[in-house]
C-alpha cells in the first residue's frame, strides 16, 4: 500500500483500460509530456527519478485525469514547487487476492478490542493526518493542498475511500486510496496509536472479497505491506491485471464494523 512515504516510480504508461462496467474507453488525450527513453542521458539530474519510475511530467489533477491515469498504472508524486510528476514503478508492489494475510501480531491487537473500524466517515481528516504524519528520512510532505483537493474531489464522487481506525471516539489511524473496479490503489497511511494503521490495512484485506477488491496496489516495496504478504510483480503483469480489474463495476461501499 502506499508507502508511508510517497511511492517512488518505473516505465511506460499502460494501455487504455475500460471504464467501470462499460465498453472499453478510448485513450484520452494526455496533456502532459511523456519522458523519452533517452531522458536520463539528456537530463542527468532526472536519472535517479527515472530509474525509480518517473514517466511523465505536467498535466492536471482533475478527477477524470486521475482516474484515466490510474487505469494506466500511473500515480502522481511531487513536492511543493515542482510540476506534477507521474510514476509507474517496475516492479510494482501489490497485495493480491489469495496471497494476502493478516499478521498474527495485528490479529492479536484486533482481538484485544477497543478499536472501531469505519469507512469514509472522515476522509478529509485521514488525508490531512497522512500529510502531517512524520516520516523517517523525509522533510515535508508530498500531500500538499493541490493533492488534498484532488483526492477530496475523487472521494466526493465516490472514487476515493478512507479506512479509519477509531479508539474512544478519536481517529487514531487509517489509510486512503482510489478504487476503480476491482483494484484499490492505496496512497498513504498514518497512525497515532501503535498498530492503528496496520489495523486499517488488516480490515481492508479481510473485507476485500466482500468489497470486490482483488488487488491492492502498494506502489513500491515497504515494510508494512510486506507483513501482509505483498509482493513485487513485473509492471507488464500489473498492467495486464488492471485492464481486467478496472473494467469491472465497482462494488466498494461505505460500511463500518468492529475490529
Amino acid at each position: 500500500m502506499p508507502p508511508p512515504a510517497p511511492g517512488p516510480p518505473g516505465g511506460e504508461a499502460a494501455p487504455g483500460a475500460g471504464r467501470q462496467g462499460g465498453k472499453p474507453a478510448p485513450a484520452p488525450p494526455l496533456p502532459f509530456t511523456p519522458l523519452p527513453a533517452e531522458a536520463a542521458q539528456l537530463v542527468p539530474e532526472l536519472a535517479e527519478a527515472i530509474a525509480e519510475g518517473l514517466v511523465a511530467v505536467g498535466g492536471d489533477l482533475a478527477p477524470e485525469r486521475l482516474l484515466a491515469l490510474y487505469r494506466r498504472g500511473l500515480f502522481p508524486w511531487f513536492s511543493a514547487g515542482e510540476p506534477i510528476l507521474w510514476y509507474s514503478p517496475d516492479p510494482r508492489f501489490v497485495l493480491l487476492a489469495g496471497g494476502a494475510h493478516v499478521p498474527r501480531s495485528v490479529a492479536r491487537l484486533a482481538r484485544r478490542g477497543g478499536f472501531e473500524m469505519r469507512l469514509d466517515t472522515a476522509f478529509g481528516e485521514v488525508i490531512r493526518r497522512c500529510a502531517s504524519a512524520p516520516r523517517k528520512e523525509q522533510d515535508g510532505t508530498w500531500i500538499g493542498p493541490e493533492m488534498i483537493a484532488a483526492y477530496e474531489a475523487l472521494a466526493a464522487a465516490g472514487h476515493a475511500h478512507a479506512v479509519e481506525t477509531w479508539q474512544d471516539g478519536e481517529l487514531v489511524g487509517g489509510l486512503y486510496g482510489v478504487v476503480i473496479g476491482g483494484a484499490f490503489f492505496a496512497e498513504s497511511m498514518f497512525h497515532e496509536v501503535s498498530g492503528a494503521s496496520k489495523l486499517a490495512l488488516a480490515w481492508l484485506v479481510e473485507q476485500a472479497a466482500e468489497l470486490g477488491i482483488e488487488l491492492i496496489d502498494c506502489q513500491v516495496k515497504t515494510p508494512t505491506p510486506t507483513l501482509f504478504g505483498a509482493a513485487e510483480i513485473p509492471r507488464s503483469e500489473f498492467l495486464a491485471r488492471l485492464r481486467q480489474l478496472c473494467a469491472r463495476p465497482a462494488r466498494f461501499r461505505s460500511t463500518s464494523a468492529p475490529a
